[in-house]
């Protein structure tokens, strides 16, 4: 097989990777490989990743969530109830160096596709597993959604205005993305590895210990007392203040938690006797009182602006920012600077604006050059790179085997 790398340049240049995933998790650790240079393979069902039926919103026709997960890769669509077309994947994973699956557990094993099948023609293959509870364990048969990730994982005890109020997801799929960034993790390390060694291997995360991992402030407050944290709104367990307060046209992110911070801000609001009141003169003492401390300060930021505060806070130095909605974000000076929201061109959204990678790299930079595959955009030109003749691939395409879009030629 000719292998020909058509993704940008970066770090993990001249990895092949293959995502057989769907949805978010599996699809995360796909865009955060092919950001940072692999060429990502997006093998997909013939009616597609389910998340093209995310709709509404819709950009022309074409879901938002889905081209949102998927920038950076190409797309072949195969039809794996076909043995012709398990046979073209079985063909993809010898010369892959990475494979991505999101399945059941033993989905894979059941169309010869399980690790130990690949891995005795591709010893160097990476075999990432993406699961809602590992592949190990009383839970290794279950399925996993975000939602019972973050409740199972303690997230949701703590999370929200405070103790007795209904439980409160965090907004985002915190644990479905946070599993595919670990997974990348993995991958890159197995990956360094093999190149060492010349021997791949099984990299299996899911999104229950994903969303445990979050708990690491809580999880130390509970192994050290034995006592169960409660939920603080935007408060910290730890330090104080550490969170949101009202002004007179919004709220505010105030970080004033070690003692330097507190009494620079005790400055900026002109409260001079809080400092020699003993309920706040330690961290410790704050948090003690925290009830008490969040009244008085809220009465102190209620009596002006939310910019007018930022003001006088960027120029003593100390940490604060607004509470803004994603729109806000979208615009943000600092978010653009740092090319967290850039433009691709999508053969039949247009341009499109999605969010960039989040780590920068001074040699070797992430690009976002491609957008989301049609369904099926690349399957001609993949197979074609295998070796598969025009009359080959028009029989797969004729059998239904594999599934390729009239558009194959927009975009690249």
């Amino acid at each position: 097989m000719v292998r020909q790398m058509t993704a940008p340049g970066g770090p993990l240049k001249g990895m092949r990777v293959i995502e057989l995933a769907h949805i978010m998790a599996g699809p995360v650790c796909g865009l955060m490989l092919a950001d940072m240079g692999a060429d990502v393979i997006k093998v997909e069902k013939p009616d597609g990743d389910d998340s093209r039926r995310f709709v509404p919103p819709d950009i022309n026709g074409e879901s938002a969530a889905y081209m949102m997960m998927n920038r950076n890769k190409r797309g072949i669509a195969l039809n794996l109830k076909d043995a012709a077309a398990v046979a073209v994947l079985r063909e993809l994973l010898a010369e892959a160096d990475v494979v991505i699956e999101n399945y059941r557990k033993g989905t894979m094993a059941k169309l010869g596709l399980g690790y130990e099948d690949l891995a005795r023609a591709n010893p160097r293959l990476i075999y990432c597993e993406i699961s809602g509870f590992g592949r190990t364990g009383p839970y290794a048969e279950r399925g996993g959604f975000d939602l019972i990730a973050q409740g199972m994982s303690g997230l949701m005890s703590v999370t929200g205005e405070g103790p007795g109020r209904p439980p409160v997801k965090v907004a985002a799929p915190i644990s479905d993305i946070n599993a595919g960034i670990l997974a990348a993790m993995g991958v890159s390390a197995a990956y360094s590895n093999m190149l060492r060694t010349g021997l791949g291997q099984k990299v299996d995360t899911s999104l229950f210990e994903a969303a445990i991992v979050q708990t690491y402030w809580q999880s130390a407050i509970a192994l050290a007392t034995g006592v169960k944290p409660e939920p603080l709104g935007s408060a910290h367990p730890l330090n104080a203040p550490y969170q949101s307060f009202r002004t007179s046209d919004g709220w505010i992110n105030v970080g004033a938690a070690n003692q330097s911070n507190w009494l620079r801000f005790l400055d900026v609001i002109s409260a001079p006797e809080l400092d020699d009141d003993p309920r706040f003169a330690s961290n410790q003492a704050r948090i003690q009182n925290l009830p008490a401390l969040v009244e008085i300060l809220n009465g102190y930021l209620m009596h002006d602006s939310t910019e007018n505060w930022l003001t006088r806070m960027d120029a003593a130095r100390l940490p604060a920012g607004p509470v803004n909605d994603i729109l806000q974000m979208h615009n943000d000076p600092q978010a653009r600077a740092r090319e967290m929201l850039v433009e691709v061109d999508h053969p039949v959204a247009g341009t499109i604006e999605t969010i960039g990678h989040p780590v920068k790299f001074s040699e070797t930079p992430a690009k976002i050059t491609r957008a989301a595959p049609l369904l099926g955009q690349h399957t001609r030109a993949i197979l074609s790179e295998m070796g598969y003749d025009s009359t080959k691939i028009e029989g797969l395409f004729a059998s239904g085997a594999a599934i390729g879009t009239e558009s194959q030629n927009a975009g690249s």
